[in-house]
């Protein structure tokens, strides 16, 4: 069950991505109204997965890394790096919107580039995490937030 629910987490990510690349891509032709339709349905998959992604890690837990533990070092560094940047673009996913809702388009245009790059890599390095747990290695435990917290 933890399988199934990480590749649906992953596909919103996947497919925001995706629209935030069209969308990108939109706005470079000028086409205003197709770029904002893209860009509010990336945020709305964004968003999705962000919520359910917490009720799962509260509700069923965490899936702890399967692999051999010469890799485990490594994987977690990398998992590290991925979190820094999901925390990043989403902070400045935000205020790119909060810029486009209050039609400050200067400020706009100045960061949502920066946001949509790091986004990008944030989805690529999130794709890696569910690779590494779920397909490349056997999974690990899945771990309820008490039993982490409580097992240290």
């Amino acid at each position: 069950m933890p399988q199934l629910i990480a590749f649906l987490l992953t596909s919103f990510i996947v497919i925001s991505a995706i629209l935030t690349a069209i969308g990108w891509y939109q706005i470079r032709r000028r086409k205003m109204e197709q770029h904002q339709k893209l860009m509010v349905a990336a945020s709305v998959f964004a968003t999705v997965f962000f919520v359910l992604y917490v009720a799962k890690t509260f509700l069923i837990g965490s899936t702890q890394f399967g692999g051999p533990d010469d890799v485990k070092l490594a994987y977690l560094i990398f998992l590290f790096f991925h979190v820094v940047l999901a925390t990043v673009a989403g902070a400045m996913g935000i205020i790119t919107l909060v810029y486009a809702y209050k039609k400050q388009f200067q400020k706009h245009k100045r960061i949502g580039p920066w946001a949509s790059a790091i986004w990008f890599c944030s989805a690529v390095t999130g794709v890696m995490v569910y690779l590494l747990l779920y397909v490349i290695y056997p999974s690990g435990e899945t771990k309820s937030v008490t039993e982490l917290f409580t097992s240290y």
